[in-house]
């Protein structure tokens, strides 16, 4: 086993997401740190011929692992409250892909670093694996202060079953687009226990969202029990940050981004709530409308930068009007499924 190194999910979709990505960790983490991903699903032909050009980044294989959580999200969802209710595309969500990522835990890295492909890395993260030293999981995410229904845990249900108060709720609550842990936090037979409690004692109402990986994540580091911290709760100030593209404001210096306030370097930036062709068409010079672009654009093409787009065009109005007929096609088939 190896002693450190970060996870990605990603497949040929996000595949101009994954190479800005390993880019970013290369120039801004270390160009040495080994790298891991994660397949969300088989299509991969893009991915395996990026992973062969680069000396520390593999792909996880071990299938058996995939297959486990696959079989343990599928069972705890399938009696989710959301699952008779949600108009979701059941054929969407049942490949089980969004909780291949908690594959980690069963991984080669003692200890890791996770970071969703739709991201870019700023700094080195020793500060991260300096805190594993005394905790079992580190985030960096704002979540504990959303609304009620926005969060993971039902709060006011774990109140009234006298589970949990609010205020020590909230400060275990997390994200699970990037996270710091170590292999084997979650062994099998807990694993069958917390299986047996989500769907036999009904906790399964905890989680306020149907299929969310973060919501069973959650579940999980909370029946754990086990130390954790948040980058957004230090009483250090300089720790916390922004890291969303579209709702926090970034300084750019030599193209890494600090936060606004008080030049605070941060881990990372999430391009959350951008689509996969967002970026695709982004990169082929379309004029998209995403947050920090140059950025991306920057690390994307940074050992190609022939390959960059020199000016970026509008979509003609065919283009645009074939899109809007394609989502709301898209939109009727979800309804109707």
């Amino acid at each position: 086993m190896e002693s450190f190194g970060i996870y990605t999910l990603a497949n040929d979709v996000v595949y101009d997401q994954l190479v800005a990505l390993l880019n970013s960790i290369e120039v801004n983490v270390s160009p040495d740190i080994p790298v891991c991903i994660i397949p969300y699903d088989q299509r991969l032909d893009l991915v395996q011929k990026e992973v062969k050009s680069r000396k520390n980044v593999s792909i996880f294989e071990n299938w058996e692992t995939i297959q486990f959580w696959e079989d343990f999200a599928h069972q705890v969802w399938a009696v989710h409250p959301g699952a008779s209710t949600s108009k979701i595309s059941r054929n969407w969500w049942s490949s089980g892909h969004l909780q291949r990522k908690m594959c980690v835990f069963n991984g080669h890295f003692d200890r890791f670093i996770f970071s969703d492909a739709d991201s870019l890395l700023m700094k080195p993260v020793d500060d991260i694996f300096e805190k594993l030293n005394a905790y079992d999981f580190v985030f960096d995410d704002w979540i504990h202060t959303k609304k009620r229904t926005k969060v993971p845990l039902n709060i006011p249900l774990l109140e009234k079953s006298k589970i949990g108060y609010e205020k020590d709720i909230r400060p275990r609550l997390h994200c699970s687009d990037f996270f710091g842990s170590k292999s084997g936090l979650f062994p099998e037979k807990d694993l069958d226990l917390y299986e047996k409690l989500l769907i036999e004692d009904r906790e399964v109402e905890w989680l306020t969202a149907w299929w969310d990986d973060a919501h069973l994540f959650n579940y999980l580091t909370w029946k754990s029990n086990l130390a954790l911290f948040n980058f957004t709760l230090s009483p250090n100030g300089q720790d916390k940050t922004g890291n969303c593209a579209n709702s926090d404001r970034f300084v750019n210096i030599h193209n890494i981004l600090y936060n606004q306030d008080e030049l605070k370097p941060i881990h990372r930036i999430h391009y959350m709530n951008y689509s996969s062709s967002d970026f695709a068409r982004l990169c082929q010079g379309e004029d998209v409308d995403i947050c920090y672009r140059d950025e991306f654009l920057y690390y994307r093409f940074l050992k190609e930068p022939e390959k960059r787009p020199q000016q970026l065009k509008q979509p003609s109005i065919a283009t645009k009007s074939n899109r809007l007929i394609q989502k709301a096609v898209k939109k009727l088939q979800i309804i109707v499924s």
